[in-house]
């Protein structure tokens, strides 16, 4: 059962962003803003959300596509990804890093002394530019952001770590080590592994490097 709720949230531009809330459990460490991949506020991404507020975290995960169309939740069929990529393509990395910058915003004024950040593929790509641009967040992680090559001259105002996984075709190793070459005090991890290792709902799903990945995840989150 989910443990987490529903809230709304106003973002910069005057929107009505909902977003999925789950409270920490135990002494709260921090906030975190966890973003969705290209598929919406699943199930899977409320299910991560609950697993890092058991840790303690405080988490909000914003339907970023709520200005489209709300409460969108794709499925991995055809049409579902279509629908997702057409989404993704119209909502712009401003009005992204305005909804990351509401839900810091919500944890700071709710008390949380550190707020963080990590995200999925899309919401990998997100991160970055949200640890590049947004005021107020401690340290970011993200994961199989194929995006990020396209703000590579960007540069993170906060510790920041990026998890790619070797065996993944939609992000190059030369992409990768682009990105590495470029930011050389951000770690960047590879894994044995494709892209989307980190979801136990797809069939790239690798329980080993996802172990590893959340592992040095939160060694830096403990570690600022």
């Amino acid at each position: 059962m989910l443990k987490g709720d529903m809230i709304p949230l106003k973002s910069g531009d005057g929107a009505e962003i909902l977003c999925y809330h789950a409270k920490a459990e135990g002494p709260r460490k921090g906030g975190l803003v966890l973003i969705m991949e290209i598929f919406g506020v699943t199930t899977h991404i409320k299910e991560l959300c609950d697993g890092y507020a058991a840790l303690g975290y405080d988490v909000i995960s914003p339907q970023l596509y709520d200005r489209q169309v709300q409460n969108f939740q794709a499925t991995y069929s055809q049409q579902d990804i279509e629908d997702s990529l057409k989404y993704r393509a119209a909502n712009s990395y401003e009005n992204a890093v305005l909804d990351t910058q509401m839900c810091i915003n919500y944890l700071r004024a709710d008390g949380c002394q550190k707020v963080f950040m990590t995200g999925y593929c899309y919401g990998g790509s997100v991160s970055w530019v949200a640890a590049c641009r947004a005021k107020g967040l401690d340290a970011v992680a993200c994961y199989y952001g194929g995006a990020i090559k396209d703000f590579i001259s960007e540069n993170p105002k906060c510790p920041t770590i990026c998890h790619f996984g070797e065996k993944d075709h939609s992000i190059p190793m030369d992409v990768v080590r682009a990105i590495e070459a470029a930011h050389k005090d951000v770690p960047v991890y590879v894994y044995d592994a494709d892209h989307g290792f980190n979801s136990d709902r797809r069939n790239n799903y690798d329980k080993a490097a996802a172990d590893l990945a959340r592992k040095r995840t939160l060694e830096l989150f403990d570690s600022v």
